[in-house]
């Protein structure tokens, strides 16, 4: 599925070199470089210099974005451009240089491999000197972290936007595995499907499952600003195994998988060249495709072939029942005798993992510590339970099965398999590929009825589609999903197993095979219990944030975490109290995690921002307010709150609209109106109307994420084996107060009378 031996070096200029990718990602990752932060500017700065090194025009475009996903940033995007022969519309190069706020995230895999990719792929591109038809921008953009805000920057104020024709985007979910492909369109995709196939990379790997599951969920890529904001549809490149790295402070080059990187490259490459020359015109399309990958070879056919595909099988199915039991080789009570051992090892298989992983979460309460829901030993519970589930499946046929009765018990699986796809067929048709294994076992059905032997060679040959298109999902559901869905993977293994029941069903020793494999799963939990703590590089994620309520002037410590550990418990006790108390506290986080234990905190002197209330005049029956929000010490975010009831009408902040805003209702979703990340200190504008009737209540989070080192506070470094817990605000310093006037003394005015001096000393 990917490149498994990556040279240590390629001196060749004309090629891709990992190694040269791999020493940008170093450059690249050297410091956390979230917006905000010093380092941010320094790594904007170092890609600039390296695009003007290739002799490459560079620009940078700045401004406020305010993303639909309710944050507010100053963006600063790096563009830049080589011009084609005969441009009609230009390919886009997309990846984004910002790192994870919170975690302290080095930001190599994401997004430094996609940037890497980019600037190794552009460099072998200029040096080869190759004609090209078509444009060719490169966008690093700004904040994706945050709300996909330098995306939306570009997209809605960049009059290059307009001339985009496709986007390639590159990112990270993980730090290692195979890159998936996964294209964003509003219509078909079949152009996409077609013009992909030609490219002709090396390693495709990807299916219209993946495709049709993507559309249906929220998607949060760059790339979906694009494609809902500018109609302009492309490719997603991202890996996603190593997820427990993803945001966090592992996520740096050593962690980084160097094949996964050569894959990116394997991609962006032939991509390159392919849509440098073509017309990007024709990837439009109205109608979706079928697909999926197997080891170098990329196969499609359109949606319309899904449902003859499967009443064709259905026919073939019942056509050589009817020819079996002719020749008296297919017997009814056998073939329904076949659904009790397929059934059982089914529900056995998927109830004991389901199980097995409830209590081994109770065994294991470390494994909640991983907000991501994969643990550092993931892989092991994957092979125990798919081991597990080959256990039952020839145990159940051991016992209710024998050799002359493997064809008559055939029936079942593919029975199962053609009404599932029957299934898929109206709910699901991307996943419509799952039919091409159920054809191969009716061609060992056929085999059989046609020359009443059962042909192991042939039935061998056969088996290899099931084993190349469904294998890779059952260790891709629980990285992709979790392994709270490993239930999903011993399930498909089941199945999967049915449709290679006369490679199986035909060996003499079930029994021990059964035995053999329940063996190499026990063998298997026992590795996942060797490697079930923590170490330097798997590390425990915690968390911990001070607090001062600035309206009752109190100081509390705060976690997310579940287990606390010695780090914790430092600064929240032995016995810390429920954090039910902050439960109007509703910071967002991709988790919906919230604070769990508090304990009482020492009182620091912070200074508290300026509040200023520029406008707040009443119109009619409404009530008109612009409030301007500045930091007085160096902060890196705000979080306004206000009632869930409270309706605000013509919201905007630092002068803009939320992007996407219909009407002039404020949509929203819970307490928050907005996290405005500070760039360069500069203030916080925000202006509203609501109706006089209504009772303002705004709540202001100001946060700086310097708890580690900020001077005020005396922290204890975290063990090596611990790291910041990712997705939500960490290591942080926060004042919580309402939004009111900041109080402003006016100078004393002082009044000769005789030789006293009266002071008055007014205060507004």
């Amino acid at each position: 599925m990917m490149p498994q031996w990556t040279s240590a070096e390629d001196d060749s200029l004309s090629e891709f070199s990992t190694q040269r990718a791999l020493e940008q990602v170093k450059n690249i990752s050297q410091k956390p470089h979230f917006v905000g932060s010093e380092n941010h500017d320094v790594i904007a700065n170092y890609l600039v210099k390296e695009l003007q090194n290739m002799g490459l025009e560079t620009s940078i475009q700045e401004g406020n974005s305010f993303s639909d996903w309710g944050t507010l940033t100053k963006c600063k995007n790096i563009l830049a451009r080589i011009k084609g022969s005969n441009s009609n519309k230009a390919l886009l190069l997309l990846s984004h240089y910002d790192s994870a706020p919170h975690s302290y995230s080095f930001g190599a895999s994401d997004a430094g491999s996609g940037v890497a990719t980019i600037l190794e792929s552009i460099r072998a591109f200029v040096y080869n000197k190759k004609q090209h038809k078509n444009d060719i921008i490169i966008l690093f953009t700004d904040a994706e972290e945050l709300g996909l805000n330098g995306a939306a920057l570009f997209v809605t104020q960049h009059h290059w936007a307009k001339e985009v024709g496709l986007v390639l985007n590159f990112e990270a979910r993980g730090s290692s595995g195979p890159s998936y492909m996964l294209m964003e369109t509003n219509a078909g995709n079949a152009g996409l499907v077609n013009q992909f196939a030609a490219a002709n990379a090396q390693y495709p790997v990807s299916n219209s499952l993946m495709y049709s599951v993507y559309k249906m969920l929220p998607n949060d890529t760059d790339l979906t600003v694009f494609r809902e904001q500018g109609n302009i549809q492309g490719y997603n490149f991202a890996f996603i195994d190593g997820h427990y790295n993803y945001h966090t402070a592992q996520d740096d080059l050593n962690h980084l998988s160097k094949n996964t990187l050569a894959h990116q490259g394997k991609y962006l490459m032939p991509l390159l060249d392919y849509f440098s020359n073509a017309d990007l015109n024709s990837t439009q399309a109205t109608e979706d495709n079928v697909y999926f990958s197997i080891p170098f070879s990329f196969i499609s056919y359109p949606f319309s072939w899904v449902w003859p595909m499967v009443i064709i099988a259905l026919v073939i199915l019942l056509f050589l029942i009817f020819i079996g039991i002719g020749k008296r080789i297919l017997f009814f009570p056998e073939m329904a005798r076949g659904f009790i051992p397929f059934l059982g090892s089914l529900i056995v298989s998927g109830l004991v993992t389901f199980l097995g992983w409830k209590l081994l979460l109770i065994l294991y309460p470390q494994y909640n510590d991983l907000l991501n829901g994969f643990t550092y030993n993931g892989h092991d519970y994957i092979a125990a339970f798919t081991l597990l589930s080959l256990a039952f499946c020839f145990a159940f046929y051991q016992i209710f099965s024998f050799k002359k009765v493997t064809m008559n018990h055939f029936i079942a699986p593919l029975f199962f398999w053609i009404l599932i796809n029957g299934l898929l067929a109206f709910f699901l048709k991307g996943a419509g590929f799952l039919i091409i294994p159920v054809f191969s076992g009716l061609l060992m059905l056929a085999s059989f009825v046609l020359t009443q032997k059962s042909k192991w060679v042939l039935n061998l040959f056969l088996g290899i589609p099931a084993l190349l298109i469904l294998a890779p999902f059952i260790q891709m559901f629980p990285i992709g999903l979790g392994l709270k869905v490993l239930f999903g993977s011993a399930i498909l293994t089941v199945i999967a197993f049915g449709l290679l029941l006369p490679i199986f069903g035909s060996f003499i020793r079930k029994g021990k095979a059964s035995l053999l494999f329940l063996l190499l799963a026990i063998g298997f939990f026992a590795k996942a219990h060797y490697f079930s703590g923590y170490e330097a590089g798997k590390a425990k994620s915690n968390s911990l944030v001070y607090i001062l309520d600035a309206d009752k002037n109190k100081a509390t410590w705060a976690t997310y975490d579940t287990n606390l550990d010695e780090w914790t418990k430092t600064y929240l006790g032995q016995n810390p109290r429920d954090a039910a108390a902050l439960s109007s506290i509703s910071l967002p986080s991709k988790y919906n995690s919230f604070f769990t234990f508090t304990a009482n905190a020492p009182m620091k002197v912070l200074s508290r921002p300026s509040i200023e209330f520029l406008k707040d005049s009443i119109i009619g029956g409404n009530r008109y307010l612009k409030i301007r929000i500045t930091p007085t010490r160096k902060v890196n975010r705000y979080d306004v709150f206000a009632n869930e009831n409270l309706v605000i009408q013509n919201f905007k902040a630092n002068g803009l609209s939320l992007l996407g805003q219909k009407g002039s209702k404020y949509e929203r979703k819970g307490k928050k109106l907005l996290s405005y990340y500070v760039v360069d200190q500069l203030p916080l504008e925000i202006e509203f109307s609501v109706a006089t009737s209504s009772v303002l209540n705004l709540d202001l989070l100001e946060s700086s994420f310097d708890l580690m080192n900020n001077p005020l506070f005396t922290m204890a470094k975290r063990a090596d084996w611990m790291m910041p817990t990712p997705f939500v605000l960490n290591d942080a310093v926060i004042i919580k107060q309402k939004i009111k006037p900041s109080p402003k003394t006016v100078k004393p005015i002082f009044v000769n009378a005789g030789n006293a001096v009266i002071k008055d000393s007014l205060r507004k």
